[in-house]
């Protein structure tokens, strides 16, 4: 049975980390701003990472 709250961290939490992500990327790229660019790629890892690694230690 899972927690209670665990949707927050496998489908709502992901999204906003991967949208926010996807808008530094192109903001980057477009703009010529590595650091930015860099940032909206770790991002955009951490979000597909987080529901793995939060949820293998909330269940």
């Amino acid at each position: 049975m899972a927690i209670v709250g665990t949707t927050i961290f496998s489908h709502i939490l992901p999204v906003i980390f991967g949208f926010f992500a996807l808008i530094m990327i192109i903001s980057g790229s477009l703009e010529d701003n590595n650091p930015k660019l860099g940032l909206g790629v770790a991002l955009f890892i951490i979000a597909c990472a987080f529901p793995y690694v939060v949820l293998s230690v909330l269940l």
